[in-house]
């Protein structure tokens, strides 16, 4: 179905080509799952195989590919659209009506479907992704996972005979993703439709490969089954890395495969795991921000319904609940830019002074008692080049500056970004990593992330990690708006999870998320009923337990 042959991707401004001599065959009803950290060609491969590279992109492609016989190279995207749906890592960016029931047609229209066909597609569609009651919802009204939803049933609706998907489930909840993956697993297996997804949060993908499509770096490309492929990539899911700390073989890809080998690991390890070592944590007495009766409406319907929150600086606060249920809209209300229909903030001054609300201070005043990292990062990116995106960063800052302290930043989150680049050329994680450098630069004493993980591999969210310890041991309070249950096991102190406008649980984190089977993590899974998260954890006993014997 589809066929590299020889394939090269050389870009203009790079002096190495992004794919380099690329020899792949995808058959037909075949899932393949592409990995590989940020910036080494994912979105190049799949964009080669509708045509969006070199058409679309520029650059120079050398060799030949082909889908379902036909040469991309004599075949733009349009001519394409029939074989082969495609959806990006930001669905704003594709979309081209404005309501969600319009979106699903738009595509079946340019096709020149019949509309009673077009009209029964549409239905199913909305059913089989849980779209029926947003039917007739404006597309810029909906949450960044329903945007995600309604750009996967827009592509749907056409029937292809090859879905490429680009972060797919990096917005949504865990349902929802689940969902998502079980709508195109079917499709795969009832209709035979060839699937390539590129997805950094592996540990919802693995087990629904049929084949793993690895890029390493340096433009090479390897293939193999999952469990051959991750024995020794350089990036691997959870359940990956606990079966190669417990030197299991096979290596497991599935949460039964893997309870099945770990009894004997459970009766190595203590009942309870390490504690944290996070340096320098600390919790104040009183807390930075304190937040009552906060309330968002939108055309008289309540997002967020008079929640009261308050956090602590030393305190990591992870802000979970599905696709919808007000996190973004709390974030927004906190900061001061969103509306609120009602509530107090006051947040703590650095000096001890007297607490202010920063929806009543100036824009640059407000970023120092709270920053915000927008779900779409893009949002604060409106220069020519990163250079300067770093440059202003720095100047805003309360020392000013070269510029340093924001590319030290960058550098630890997405390296290897050339200062001319220009902001809309990078990857979304690259964006998400600028605009979280910008952000810091100010030092603010609360500091909200809203789905920073979206496009990060885990070599990122271990750097983010790591810059989120730093932020709480200097005393910040920092929270994060999430759906990625792993980044929560690992970076998180407390759990606050909102279920339709109202905080529903509110607690440490073994606490809230073992207890859930929903917001579990992989590892917590495999060794249930012990309260392990991490397979740093579980390594840390392992070394403990070892040194004791």
């Amino acid at each position: 179905m589809i066929t590299f042959d020889q394939v090269s991707v050389q870009y203009e401004d790079m002096a190495e080509p992004v794919l380099r001599d690329v020899d792949l065959t995808v058959e037909e009803g075949e899932l393949c799952l592409v990995v590989g950290h940020t910036g080494v060609g994912k979105s190049t491969l799949l964009g080669a195989v509708n045509g969006l590279v070199p058409h679309f992109t520029g650059g120079t492609l050398y060799g030949r590919v082909t889908v379902d016989g036909r040469d991309t190279a004599g075949h733009p995207p349009r001519e394409l659209a029939d074989v082969v749906g495609v959806v990006g890592q930001d669905p704003l960016d594709g979309f081209v009506t404005d309501t969600v029931e319009e979106e699903l047609a738009y595509a079946m229209e340019q096709l020149a479907i019949p509309p009673a066909t077009m009209r029964k597609r549409v239905e199913e569609t909305l059913d089989l992704l849980g779209l029926a009651d947003l039917r007739h919802r404006a597309l810029y009204e909906l949450s960044g996972g329903q945007q995600q939803r309604v750009a996967i049933g827009s592509v749907l609706t056409a029937h292809p005979r090859v879905l490429v998907l680009d972060e797919p489930t990096s917005a949504l909840d865990p349902s929802a993703a689940e969902e998502v993956l079980s709508a195109v697993t079917r499709l795969v297996h009832d209709l035979g439709v060839t699937v390539l997804i590129a997805e950094h949060r592996l540990e919802r993908v693995v087990q629904y490969a049929d084949r793993v499509i690895h890029l390493p770096g340096g433009g090479l490309v390897t293939t193999g089954p999952g469990a051959e492929v991750f024995r020794t990539s350089s990036i691997a899911p959870p359940i990956v890395e606990l079966g190669r700390a417990a030197a299991w073989s096979p290596l497991p890809l599935s949460i039964r495969d893997a309870r099945r080998k770990a009894a004997p690991l459970r009766t190595l390890l203590g009942p309870e795991p390490p504690p944290p070592a996070r340096p320098g944590t600390t919790t104040e007495a009183a807390p930075i921000l304190v937040a009552r009766k906060i309330t968002v409406s939108y055309q008289r319907v309540p997002a967020v319904r008079e929640v009261d929150l308050e956090l602590h600086g030393g305190c990591v606060t992870a802000l979970m609940g599905r696709n919808g249920s007000g996190k973004s809209s709390l974030l927004w209300a906190l900061q001061g830019s969103g509306p609120r229909a009602s509530g107090t903030v006051r947040v703590g001054t650095a000096d001890g002074g007297k607490p202010a609300d920063p929806r009543e201070l100036s824009a640059v005043d407000a970023r120092r008692l709270v920053g915000l990292v927008p779900q779409t990062p893009t949002d604060l990116l409106y220069l020519e080049s990163v250079e300067q995106e770093l440059d202003q960063a720095d100047k805003e800052s309360f020392a000013g500056g070269s510029g340093s302290a924001a590319r030290t930043v960058l550098d630890r989150l997405a390296p290897g970004i050339d200062d001319a680049t220009h902001p809309r050329d990078l990857s979304e994680g690259q964006k998400l990593a600028l605009v979280l450098a910008i952000q810091l630069t100010a030092a603010p004493r609360v500091v909200l992330l809203d789905e920073p993980t979206r496009g990060l591999d885990y070599r990122a969210k271990g750097e983010l990690i790591r810059v989120v310890d730093g932020l709480a041991a200097e005393g910040r309070a920092v929270v994060i708006s999430t759906h990625d249950v792993e980044f929560v096991a690992r970076a998180a102190d407390r759990v606050v999870v909102m279920a339709e406008g109202d905080i529903v649980a509110d607690g440490p984190t073994t606490e809230v998320i073992v207890a859930s089977p929903v917001f579990a993590p992989q590892v917590a899974k495999i060794l249930a009923p012990l309260p392990y998260l991490t397979v740093h954890q579980v390594t840390r006993a392992l070394a403990e337990g070892e040194e004791g014997r």
